[in-house]
């Protein structure tokens, strides 16, 4: 099978890819609360373990600059961001009716510096589709985004702003079509809402399914007008396990890669989906939920990779130390080195954890009847929508960054696209700095103002989907134009 979309320079599956990783040290400061179970601390620790596991020095890496709101408000309405921004633990007694209207207080708690922790994640995951945009890397990996559920107008399961969709937004200035698909154990319902009536990009979301949050992700729910076909939901149950994943996973995205031909991939990597989970009921092993990693990485498409939900945290650190080795393509030892945080991985001090032996209430013709469906679904869809070209506007630019001295270019091919890094000073650490949003010179890709209209109703907290149907673009971007109001009609 063809690898759908562009090949990138660095060949067959086994050959290392170029990968850009964000990290911001602050980010593990964060803190949802007392018995929270999302804990940022997590991610601390995952980058611990690739310190330590020598895969930092393969990488380039850089600290990814906060997306500032007029970013923010590519997707979310303006008053929500302004809300995001404003709240804090000592003023939220005096707005509990805008707490109760963007659903934020008890799964979404306010917290200390919490429109700071949101700017950071989803500044990373724009700030990897920026570098993917301008060839920099094949892969970028930003494993404090993949906040899947959070809405335009609202909050929702631990995430408050959609990192995805304003990546997948940046990734469509260059790329006619962006595959996005989720391994969490919840519905990606934030991401799929968003571009429930567009063909430029396609949702694939495998998750559990049935009294189950968020409660949506029905094998039925496939899109709307133009996006019809372009929503596709794996519903599974309790006890997957690896076998049983694969025979779905490899044939549906085997399909749609042949017949989406994405430019660009963007894999929403959440670990609640392991075997153990605090919150999670399914019992893939590390491996088999790298190997979706594996196999979306040997079609050689651009690719962004995202964390998401995860709630033993040992074993999301282990699960994403693991998979930024798949990216790379690196085997990582089972035998864990010692670091700050070793303690947490014992008595075994391994990478790997053995599945349980719960039991898997995926039979085998429930699965087959899912796989003839999703497939007999993916035999309706056109190949490859063609995208009229018309003017787009100016790329995102990326200015200079900084980056460590002792550590230029040494990972690095010298005819990479890595002249932008040229003049660099040095900062403590092996942390580059990513300055991807600072003196922003494109319009923004707001659909609101792209529609010339500065209040429509994509804008009302009632308006559930992007209307891009009519995206279109010129050589490698995108231009927003006037759509019917197709999500107020399928939105009330």
């Amino acid at each position: 099978m063809e690898a759908g979309g562009n090949s990138l320079p660095s060949g067959p599956d086994g050959v290392k890819r170029k990968v850009c990783y964000f990290y911001d040290p602050e980010v593990g400061n964060y803190y949802y609360g007392q018995g929270h179970p999302m804990k940022p601390h997590r991610i601390r620790m995952t980058h611990a373990l690739l310190a330590h596991y020598g895969l930092l020095q393969h990488m380039q890496v850089f600290k990814p600059l906060p997306a500032r709101d007029k970013v923010l408000c590519r997707f979310h309405a303006d008053d929500y961001v302004a809300f995001l921004k404003s709240i804090t633990p000592e003023t939220q007694q005096d707005q509990l009716r805008q707490l109760k209207r963007f659903n934020v207080g008890e799964d979404c708690p306010v917290f200390d510096g919490l429109y700071s922790f949101c700017q950071t994640y989803a500044g990373g995951s724009v700030g990897g589709a920026v570098k993917l945009n301008h060839k920099v890397c094949d892969i970028a990996v930003n494993w404090s985004g993949g906040l899947h559920h959070a809405k335009k107008c609202e909050a929702s399961g631990f995430c408050y702003v959609n990192d995805i969709v304003l990546a997948i937004l940046e990734l469509l200035k260059h790329y006619e079509r962006v595959l996005y698909v989720d391994i969490d154990i919840h519905h990606g319902d934030g991401v799929e809402e968003a571009f429930y009536t567009t063909d430029r990009v396609m949702t694939v979301s495998f998750h559990k399914f049935g009294d189950y949050f968020p409660g949506t992700g029905d094998i039925r729910d496939i899109g709307y007008g133009k996006g019809k076909y372009y929503s596709l939901n794996v519903p599974l149950d309790d006890g997957i396990d690896d076998e049983s994943y694969h025979f779905l996973f490899k044939p549906i995205m085997g399909k749609v890669m042949e017949v989406f031909k994405p430019g660009a991939v963007v894999l929403q990597c959440g670990a609640d989906s392991l075997s153990g989970d605090r919150l999670g009921c399914f019992n893939l092993s590390i491996k088999g939920h790298a190997e979706c990693v594996r196999y979306m990485r040997s079609f050689n498409v651009p690719l962004l990779l995202l964390g998401g939900g995860g709630y033993t945290i040992r074993n999301v650190a282990r699960c994403w130390c693991y998979e930024t080795g798949v990216a790379l393509g690196m085997e990582v030892d089972d035998k864990m080195p010692q670091h700050e945080y070793y303690e947490y991985f014992g008595p075994d001090y391994t990478l790997h954890v053995a599945p349980s032996n719960m039991e898997n209430k995926n039979t085998h013709q429930m699965l087959e009847e899912i796989q003839g469906k999703l497939l007999e679904y993916l035999s309706r869809l056109q190949h490859a929508p063609s995208v009229q070209f018309q003017e787009r506007p100016p790329d995102t630019e990326l200015p200079e960054a900084e980056e460590d001295q002792e550590d230029r270019d040494e990972r690095w091919d010298p005819d990479s696209d890595m002249e932008i890094d040229e003049e660099r000073k040095p900062i403590q650490g092996r942390v580059k700095k990513e300055t991807v949003e600072s003196e922003i010179k494109d319009p923004e890709v707001n659909l609101e103002s792209a529609r010339g209209s500065e209040k429509t109703a994509a804008e009302s907290t009632s308006a559930k989907a992007l209307d891009i149907g009519s995206l279109k673009i010129e050589e490698s971007g995108v231009k927003l134009e006037e759509t019917s109001k197709q999500n107020d009609q399928i939105f009330p």
